[in-house]
């Protein structure tokens, strides 16, 4: 990210990131342009390229966002039962819950991942992301389930992108059928057996 630091700094980016997201799921990431992400936000392209230097740069700033707050969440809810507490129906609830406005969300980001696919650099620097994204759920959950006295009978880190890969199914049919399916069902009937499969009860 170029240099330069302001007080008002902040400020511009997470406009920045707040007009991006939202062309980004008007528009698509590929159809967006740098001067309706300036417009939207109140900003000429020199805050932009004061902060940015392409739309990828822009897309992986938001990715992180995203992921900081889903974790941090997660972090937060979780802490707020006793080791005594919590159990599996209680990790099932943490991880279905979906907030009202991931739905925006969902969209730019499968849609930036069909964009990677196409590009092995930008594939590459996508994994990097998932990668990171991973290793703090593998610790977050790991936690989690060392509370609820549950042993994990797997790699954390395949567990974790099991439940990602539920995560995200789940989410693309909810998404198509939402008055049959709310977002965060399938979540809640499959993670219990995932849960229950993948783990034993510590002695």
């Amino acid at each position: 990210m170029p240099k330069g630091t302001t007080k008002r700094r902040p400020q511009t980016l997470a406009r920045l990131l707040d007009a991006a997201l939202e062309v980004f799921a008007d528009e698509g990431f590929r159809g967006a342009r740098i001067e309706d992400i300036c417009d939207r936000a109140g900003y000429t392209r020199g805050a932009f390229y004061s902060n940015f230097r392409t739309k990828d740069e822009l897309f992986f700033a938001l990715f992180d966002r995203h992921a900081d707050r889903v974790l941090g969440r997660l972090e937060r809810l979780g802490a707020d039962f006793a080791d005594g507490e919590m159990t599996l129906e209680r990790i099932t609830e943490l991880l279905a819950h979906v907030e009202p406005d991931e739905r925006t969300w969902y969209l730019v980001t499968m849609e930036f991942t069909l964009y990677a696919i196409r590009d092995p650099q930008v594939a590459r620097m996508l994994a990097e992301h998932d990668a990171r994204l991973r290793a703090e759920a593998v610790r977050l959950i790991g936690g989690l389930l060392e509370r609820a006295g549950l042993r994990p009978d797997m790699d954390l880190e395949a567990f974790v992108r099991a439940l990602i890969a539920l995560r995200e199914g789940g989410l693309a049919q909810s998404y198509v059928e939402p008055d049959t399916l709310p977002p965060g069902s399938l979540e809640r009937r499959f993670l219990p057996l995932l849960l229950a499969a993948a783990t034993t009860k510590s002695p």
